[in-house]
């Protein structure tokens, strides 16, 4: 039990939370929200989180004529007697009552301590009894604020339902996910497919500051991680090994793929009933054909016997030219980039797909969908197959996307695989890890499918509402996040956490940190391919 005293329980409820007085002997500058704390009451130990910190006075004379506290000796009397602080916490967590309850561990507050229960700082023992130690599931991902303690995640429970991490530009949201994905990797029984848009999860990602580059999945885990791209000659620039060259053909772009696309494109609604048309009419070349018809009478009695407005078909043409010049559209593609990815996915290796130069929205849009509604597809029999013949199912599948919005706004949120994805919550072995810096442009249905959410610092009050949708305690959450610090500061909250928790996302980028998620710190892993990026272009 710790024994350094913050203070003790004065009022409160359970739905508002308890009020404990500060102590003399603590100063309230070196209070912070979002600090964990433990309140030892009479049959029961509860565990919270402090959500607001307030000042208070025994007679309200002292706010309207204020004591010369020049004196330290003046002042030293008044604190603590006179004037006092006050900590709002909000308890989540119980252990105690009777002996099946201690046996059983933390359970969900359903009551709250007597009044003057004691208020302590949480210990690391706290922390363990909560959260749990480093072990074969649970992956530590930092400290919580003002604790050196280790602070672990359960990988297993993460990747049974779809995940999200949040925050504005340059909060660090990016460096966390690398993270997170490297702990999915160590711990969970999952394969990861990573939409990876600015190259920062397959060989090297960017530091923190920017100013230079940190190892990723492929260096650290390399017989783990296999590098898809979409643009080879960036990977040799950048002194990256690939394993496989994606390329789409015309043929394989679908009606469903270009939903997605109306908004990026500049699509009218006209336009994507033409395509479904247009799709019927010339099968698997749609596209193809669609592009190249000229100015004839021939394409004005097409359209209207399709019953398409000029306006329409320049509008749709407009946009499929956009498709057709990048760079990594074909007109047939050489090989089945979907067999590819499935084929590494089956065999345990997870698979990130670089994008290049190739990293404007549209191509992003245009191939995560794509490849994303076709793999589903796939794990969707397999796992069905599966359930009639009561074998195992496929491994499950954490599909991880960049600009979640783009994706899952309202719009498109019940027309995109990755909002039956969210939806189904695992139901055919797969879910989501979405990153972005404006929730609040993702469907609220979606967001309350995401089973677990971490969040940085976000200063618009909408996508502040969004992330705590739904979420217990929301006004006090809401207090804890304004205040995170602009970088390297989060709070994780949801299915995988026994309870909310602040915390500082552990160090990553040093030697030391290589070596303790990778064996060899993924050294070998550095020699053997720039051995093989000699061999095969030097």
């Amino acid at each position: 039990m710790n024994t350094e005293r913050l203070g003790i329980v004065t009022t409160g409820s359970l739905n508002k939370g308890v009020e404990a007085r500060l102590d003399g002997s603590a100063s309230v500058e070196d209070i912070a929200v979002g600090r964990y704390v433990t309140i030892e009451g009479k049959k029961r130990r509860f565990f919270g989180m402090i959500t607001d910190i307030s000042l208070g006075v025994t007679d309200p004379k002292l706010t309207v004529i204020p004591p010369d506290v020049s004196d330290p000796f003046i002042a030293e009397v008044l604190a603590g007697t006179s004037t006092y602080g006050t900590l709002h916490i909000s308890p989540y967590l119980t252990i105690g009552g009777d002996a099946a309850s201690l046996s059983e561990g933390p359970q969900p507050v359903k009551t709250i301590p007597s009044h003057f229960s004691p208020v302590n700082p949480a210990s690391q023992e706290d922390v363990e009894l909560v959260f749990g130690k480093e072990d074969e599931k649970r992956f530590w991902i930092g400290n919580p604020l003002d604790m050196e303690t280790r602070l672990c995640l359960d990988m297993e429970k993460l990747v049974e339902r779809s995940s999200g991490v949040f925050g504005k530009s340059g909060t660090g949201k990016t460096f966390f996910t690398r993270q997170l994905l490297i702990g999915m990797l160590q711990k969970s029984k999952a394969v990861n497919l990573i939409f990876d848009m600015h190259s920062e999860y397959g060989w090297e990602g960017s530091s923190e500051q920017g100013t230079k580059k940190v190892k990723a999945l492929k260096q650290l885990f390399p017989a783990k991680v296999a590098v898809f791209t979409l643009d080879e000659e960036s990977s040799k620039r950048r002194g990256v090994l690939t394993d496989f060259t994606v390329r789409i053909g015309y043929d394989e772009i679908e009606p469903g793929d270009m939903v997605l696309l109306r908004q990026t494109l500049n699509l009218t609604e006209p336009a994507i009933g033409a395509v479904y048309q247009l799709r019927e009419r010339f099968g698997k070349s749609w596209l193809e054909k669609t592009v190249n018809l000229g100015s004839s009478d021939e394409t004005g009695e097409l359209l209207k016997e399709l019953n398409i407005h000029e306006s329409t078909f320049s509008n749709l043409q407009r946009g499929l030219a956009i498709i057709k010049r990048l760079p990594f559209i074909e007109p047939h593609a050489p090989a089945d980039a979907v067999a590819h990815i499935l084929d590494h996915l089956s065999r345990g290796t997870n698979v990130v797909l670089e994008f290049g130069k190739c990293n404007d929205i549209t191509a992003y849009v245009l191939v995560a969908n794509l490849l994303t509604r076709r793999i589903y597809a796939r794990y969707r029999e397999k796992t069905e197959k599966a359930m009639a013949e009561n074998s195992t199912g496929p491994q499950p599948l954490v599909i991880t996307i960049e600009e979640a919005h783009k994706f899952l706004n309202p719009e498109v949120a019940s027309q995109t695989i990755f909002g039956t994805i969210a939806r189904e919550m695992r139901k055919y072995n797969a879910t989501l890890l979405v990153i972005d810096q404006r929730p609040s442009g993702i469907d609220d249905e979606i967001m309350s499918q995401v089973g677990t959410k971490a969040t940085f610092l976000l200063d618009n009050e909408r996508d502040i509402d969004s992330v705590l949708s739904g979420v217990s305690g929301k006004s006090e959450l809401k207090s804890v996040l304004s205040k995170l610090a602009s970088k390297q500061q989060a709070l994780i909250f949801g299915h995988a956490v026994p309870m909310p928790v602040a915390f500082r996302p552990r160090e990553y980028g040093s030697a030391e940190s290589y070596r303790e998620l990778a064996p060899d710190g993924g050294t070998g892993a550095t020699k053997q391919v720039e051995q093989d990026i000699e061999d095969l272009w030097g």
